[in-house]
């Protein structure tokens, strides 16, 4: 047994010190100056802080650091400082030492970004909200005053991405959704757009792994076929390229298995619809580094002889680079094969940019080490967004997340000031957004404004290149209605603060209204008999009530003291109108008792890593949510509710993104164990031509062919093209499919989906 376990131990030694010899190759290689000393210090210290330690996988844990130092070092270009943090990342969380051990040993710098790591205990949001969401905003918070906090754990999210396959099915899709929730986007913003895309296909490989296996397949049958077309588009383009002396390479540049997912589900398209699986990179190196931008016009100027463009798919990042970083020139041409091909054509320094994002760009400024400053305009005003919605505590942990999401997704668009100057914009965002982007004053106050000298509403829209001038007025406050057109997560954050701030002092007048109403009708006040009135008034909320009863919307009167005493009297005239809801409410209850009567209600032994199976004879002791209808055959899984009763969600429906993000402690695996017994509720959706017994074709396939019960129908035709939907009760989502692909032969259909 000694030797054996010797024996492990020179073999774990020789990884261990392969791995870090390999680590200390790629640092020496880069641009940064060597501090080899320091990393071998660190490297030494983690290695006996982990000492004996060992991951899921049953390799030495000190390899999770030192992976995480490699991906830092190679993959993001960083320096000793974030490669020492990154080595020392798990220390403080997982031993004995402390922050002020990593300061007194190594420094404040390194100190600073190890503790930004470290996951923390106490709450932000209070008692309700998840530690996932408190560790995201400290995370945050630390990020803004050093980026390389937050490069460091998307590094460390990248590896254990990478290892996944040791962990339970549970924390597999707690992982891989927070990662695709909040990691992908945050790689994306920082220009890291080769991780992005590695998070979000490991993402999608661990929550749809048949979808990606069949994805995969079909990306390698295709294979010879792509490098066939490649070969023959690229060949002209190399004697043009070659003729003008230009020093170049050609990249064939294939669509992500995410991206090819997420763009069938999307646009209800096959595998073999996507006509954008191939694109080409021309990446060239500058005769002179300060003409870059003419050369790539010069390339656009020289294939467009070559292949017709399409005129609107001619896209310029060259003069005005995408917030985080990304410069090319994109070019959409028809090759002789009669496909549309995209060419994103960019210097050798824009492609480092586009693949090491925000630390790239200072391999081309003087100094080996980076230095993290000020002056990076775009990025620093967008940390400083993030910084400002971290300095206002969103009161729920799930809108804070998703204050930070609408930071991290929109795509931009270019507007001028009164002035002329540039301001980078999301797609999508109106004047009024655009106001609370300048000053907090100028959005609380803003009446309107002038988008190329016209007036416009705060609700208008901006096109990119609109010059907007804002018009303001003292005597204008924040309106509730204007949370519903803002689309940016400073404007929304802005205004929910103001609006909090003017609520609460009407929240304390309506609880005192209320208050006194039961002092006048010798009532005890409590918080569930004020819990009970808000629900008679339909309102969900406490505080919502008192703000409702403050604002006057809500008046107090004899029906609520009958509520309160159990009466349900009739009463005639206006009264009534309001006891209508009521009195369905009581029924909805009857219903709603009797159904959760047959809920499974999960005890505290449940092992949570085991899988949960739904079978015909258990399914109606499960919640089935009506936000994404899952059915037999979809990816599933199960969600422990604040009664500890089970919620079924698709992997893929949006509030099941948001719960693996907030709560991923309370996610299941979950299974189908059905044998076709049971029917449930299936829309499908079908588009076409419209001719003469084209639904008789339609409804015999569906009804005498596949033997399936139509539910409901509707139907329109306008000018000829056809819509109809079909409600139908089938067994699986097989069965879905197979319906699907046999209305596809029917001719004249165009397409047929399923809709949720």
């Amino acid at each position: 047994m000694d030797d054996e376990q010797k024996k492990r131990e020179e073999l774990d030694d020789k990884l261990i010190m392969g791995a870090f010899q390999h680590l200390l190759d790629s640092y020496s290689a880069s641009r940064h100056r060597q501090k080899i000393d320091i990393i071998t210090k660190a490297f030494n210290f983690a290695r006996q802080a982990h000492k004996g330690v060992r991951r899921l996988s049953g390799e030495p844990y000190i390899l999770h650091p030192i992976a995480v130092a490699q991906i830092a070092c190679e993959e993001v270009g960083l320096g000793s400082t974030s490669i020492c943090a990154a080595l020392l990342h798990d220390v403080v969380e997982d031993t004995d030492y402390t922050t002020e051990d990593i300061e007194n040993i190594f420094g404040a710098k390194i100190a600073q970004i190890v503790d930004g790591l470290t996951k923390i205990s106490g709450g932000i949001f209070g008692e309700q909200a998840s530690a996932q969401a408190e560790n995201f905003k400290k995370l945050l918070l630390t990020m803004s005053d050093d980026i390389r906090v937050i490069l460091i754990k998307i590094c460390d999210r990248l590896h254990n991405m990478r290892t996944l396959a040791s962990q339970p099915a549970n924390k597999q899709y707690k992982i891989a959704g927070e990662t695709l929730y909040l990691y992908a986007p945050l790689a994306n913003r920082l220009g890291l757009n080769k991780i992005k895309t590695e998070l979000e296909d490991l993402s999608f490989k661990y929550e749809h792994p048949d979808e990606y296996a069949a994805i995969e397949r079909k990306l390698e049958s295709t294979q010879t076929s792509r490098h066939e077309l490649f070969d023959q588009f690229t060949s002209p383009i190399e004697q043009a390229l070659d003729h003008m002396g230009i020093k170049y390479v050609i990249k064939e540049r294939v669509k992500s298995p995410y991206s090819i997912w997420n763009k069938m589900q999307n646009k209800h398209v096959t595998f073999e619809e996507i006509y954008d699986i191939l694109a080409v990179r021309i990446i060239f190196t500058p005769k002179h580094r300060e003409d870059e931008i003419n050369e790539c016009f010069n390339i656009y100027v020289a294939i467009s002889q070559i292949y017709k463009s399409h005129p609107d798919r001619l896209r310029d990042w060259l003069n005005h680079p995408k917030a985080n970083g990304y410069q090319a020139l994109h070019v959409t041409l028809m090759s002789k094969q009669g496909r549309w091909i995209e060419v994103q054509i960019r210097s050798d320094r824009m492609n480092e940019i586009a693949e090491q994002g925000f630390a790239a760009h200072w391999k081309y400024k003087e100094g080996g080490e980076i230095e993290f400053t000020e002056d990076e305009g775009e990025l620093n005003e967008w940390l400083h967004t993030i910084k400002e919605i971290l300095d206002d505590p969103q009161p729920d942990a799930m809108d804070f997340l998703d204050a930070i999401k609408l930071n991290l997704f929109a795509s931009e668009i270019f507007v001028f000031t009164p002035k002329g100057e540039i301001k980078t914009m999301p797609a999508g965002c109106t004047a009024l957004d655009f106001a609370f982007s300048i000053h907090t004053f100028l959005g609380s106050h803003c009446i309107g404004a002038k988008v190329n000298h016209k007036l416009v509403p705060l609700s208008h829209k901006l096109q990119s290149g609109d010059q907007v001038e804002i018009l303001t007025s003292k005597s204008q406050h924040v309106q509730a209605s204007w949370i519903n057109f803002v689309s940016t997560a400073k404007a929304k954050a802005k205004i929910q603060a103001i609006l909090r701030r003017d609520g609460r002092g009407i929240q304390k007048q309506g609880e005192e209204t209320l208050r006194a109403f039961f002092e006048n009708n010798d009532m005890e006040y409590t918080s569930e008999a004020a819990d009970q009135l808000a629900a008679f008034h339909d309102i969900s909320k406490r505080d919502e009530f008192f703000q409702a009863i403050g604002e006057k919307r809500v008046i107090l009167g004899e029906k609520d003291i009958d509520e309160l005493n159990g009466k349900k009297k009739e009463s005639s005239g206006i009264g009534w109108r309001k006891f209508v809801p009521f009195l369905k409410t009581q029924k909805a209850k009857k219903d709603d008792e009797q159904e959760a009567s047959n809920l499974l209600v999960v005890s505290d032994k449940l092992n949570r890593k085991k899988p949960i199976f739904i079978t015909d004879d258990n399914i109606t002791q499960y919640k089935f949510m009506h936000c994404c209808h899952p059915i037999p055959g979809d990816d599933v899984l199960g969600f422990i509710d604040n009664k500890k009763q089970i919620e079924i969600h698709k992997r893929a429906c949006p509030v099941a993104a948001r719960l693996k993000t907030s709560f991923g402690n309370r996610i299941l695996d979950a299974k189908w164990d059905m044998h076709k017994t049971l029917f449930f509720d299936a829309t499908v959706q079908i588009k076409g031509i419209d001719r003469i017994g084209l639904l008789n074709e339609v409804t015999n396939v569906i009804s005498r062919q596949m033997n399936v019960n139509i539910h409901t129908v509707s139907i329109t035709c306008d000018d000829d093209i056809f819509d109809g939907k079909f409600e139908l009760r089938v067994h699986d989502r097989e069965d879905v499919k197979v319906i699907i692909d046999n209305l596809k032969k029917v001719n004249g259909l165009q397409e047929v989906s399923q809709i949720m």
